[in-house]
């Protein structure tokens, strides 16, 4: 009875902290149990039962707090950024499978940070000239181009769950890679609008917020790529498995934390840099761990993850019933569904604006490099299909920009709130249960493209042919340079990728760790 005696009195600031929490993990605990009863259901995923089972805590909260509350957490931006984010992006890094990431990296690069400006560009002129037509006003020119950003972040956990990485290689680490790269640049891109000077817009400062993008997107990248490189630098010199993997593995945890937070405190995006950080540390820095560590660290990735996740979706369906957000938007019912299908249709151009272009110039670029599959017309709908579900970074982004620590008291604010937490749910559930049977219908079972494995587009021979020998004449070297800028122009994708495997095998696992074989996986 104490539980509902709190929750009947959910407004009153004198109950402890302990027991808030202690009801949201115990409903993250059933939300758990409920979530493995529906494993074999393929329909419905984590996301779906975590948004629905916050939805029916929400309900029953809503009723015994009279009307006051449906939640039982204030959602903090904070909180999301500093503690939540940082375990889903470094898992999604750490798992990734890299030689498919960087063989297709060229895609996955047009697809997550040119395509995020081309969805953000339409979805802010969308919105900045639909809304005020719909009687919708009162949002500044700042908040028109973060909604652009906003609504441009993905969430792909219902397509990866339906797709088949053995079967379809390709679609599978495009979709994966675009949209841990979509994230990570709606996030730089939203903190690049933050420091924006919309009272005086003109060319040259596009070009400079332009410019500051693309410098953190590389400062990050660096940084996280440095880091990566100390963790397994350290863990292979000093050889930590010999007295202890528990200091392994924390090692691990924290120097991936401590990249994150360095990048932050540099005012550099610390998803990107915690994203390379955890590429590289399952490239090299795994290998130098001992068996034991190497099955705990990937398990207590994926953990830490998969609670972080479950975590934000339960609270969107919980706030999804937040009444004072709702009585203070002011609008009516009919104008408020007209914006959230306004939203919703602009998710929709927008993301076909770039998908099927950029598709179109990817098999161009690659029509010499011997790929075994393209992106077909079929595959482009997949992939247009995955990426119009919005999930937790949308929500964190929405609250970081239209409250203050998870409260408002601004009727337009409220309205984006509500915006943002109606569309991620109807993404989410309408989208994500028509998932499965549009994948199935477009790629039936027994036509899925298997990709042979370990096939190059470069000969073989190549692989294993220095780039430069000290050992031979200057004139065969010269030679062997030619003919190398030739397949680079002919093939670029391929041949960058051969020659990286080569320089890997050669300088960079000595080093750093791991297996050193001329066919090394990257």
């Amino acid at each position: 009875m104490m539980v509902f005696d709190y929750l009947r009195n959910l407004g009153n600031q004198e109950h402890p902290q302990v027991l808030l929490i202690t009801v949201f993990v115990a409903i993250l605990c059933l939300c758990l149990i409920i979530g493995h009863l529906l494993e074999e259901n393929r329909w419905v995923n984590e996301s779906i039962t975590a948004i629905l089972t916050g939805c029916i805590a929400g309900t029953v909260i809503l009723f015994l707090s009279k009307g006051k509350s449906s939640h039982i957490l204030t959602f903090n931006e904070e909180l999301f950024f500093i503690y939540l984010l940082p375990p889903i992006i470094f898992n999604a890094g750490f798992q990734v499978k890299k030689k498919q990431f960087f063989q297709n990296f060229l895609t996955i690069m047009f697809f997550g940070v040119f395509g995020v400006f081309i969805s953000a560009v339409v979805i802010t002129a969308g919105s900045w000239w639909l809304f005020p037509k719909l009687g919708f006003v009162g949002l500044t020119a700042r908040e028109y181009l973060a909604i652009g950003t906003i609504f441009s972040s993905t969430d792909t956990v219902c397509t990866l769950q339906v797709l088949h990485q053995d079967e379809t290689p390709l679609l599978y680490s495009l979709v994966f890679g675009e949209g841990v790269v979509n994230d990570a640049t709606s996030v730089v891109l939203f903190n690049a609008i933050q420091k924006l000077d919309v009272s005086r817009v003109d060319g040259k400062i596009v070009l400079h917020v332009i410019g500051d993008f693309f410098y953190l997107f590389l400062t990050s990248t660096a940084l996280g790529v440095i880091a990566g490189l100390v963790a397994a630098y350290i863990l292979k010199t000093l050889y930590f498995g010999r007295h202890s993997s528990i200091r392994e593995i924390s090692l691990m945890i924290l120097i991936a934390y401590l990249s994150y937070m360095l990048a932050e405190l540099l005012q550099l995006s610390g998803i990107l840099t915690v994203f390379f950080c955890g590429i590289l540390m399952s490239h090299y820095a795994w290998h130098d761990v001992t068996d034991s560590s190497r099955i705990t660290t990937r398990h207590v990735f994926a953990t830490m993850s998969f609670i972080a996740e479950t975590f934000i979706f339960l609270y969107v369906g919980m706030d999804a019933l937040d009444i004072e957000k709702w009585k203070m938007t002011k609008l009516s019912f009919g104008t408020l569904m007209a914006i959230y299908s306004t939203l919703i249709f602009l998710i929709l151009l927008g993301r076909a604006a770039f998908v099927f272009p950029l598709s179109a110039l990817s098999n161009y670029l690659n029509r010499k490099a011997e790929r075994t599959e393209v992106i077909t017309f079929k595959h482009q709908i997949i992939i247009w299909w995955a990426g119009l579900m919005r999930g937790a970074v949308s929500i964190a982004l929405a609250f970081k920009q239209f409250t203050y620590s998870g409260v408002t008291w601004d009727p337009v604010s409220a309205t984006m709130i509500t915006n943002t937490i109606i569309v991620v749910l109807f993404s989410t559930l309408v989208f994500g249960f028509i998932t499965k049977p549009l994948i199935n219908y477009l790629i039936p079972h027994h036509e899925t493209i298997k990709i042979r494995h370990g096939e190059s587009a470069v000969p073989k021979d190549d692989l294993n042919v220095p780039l430069l020998s000290f050992e031979e004449s200057t004139a065969t070297n010269i030679g062997r340079a030619k003919d190398s800028l030739s397949l680079l122009i002919e093939r670029p994708i391929s041949t960058i990728h051969s020659y990286w495997r080569k320089f890997d095998d050669s300088y960079m696992r000595p080093i750093f760790g791991g297996p050193v074989t001329n066919q090394s996986q990257c």
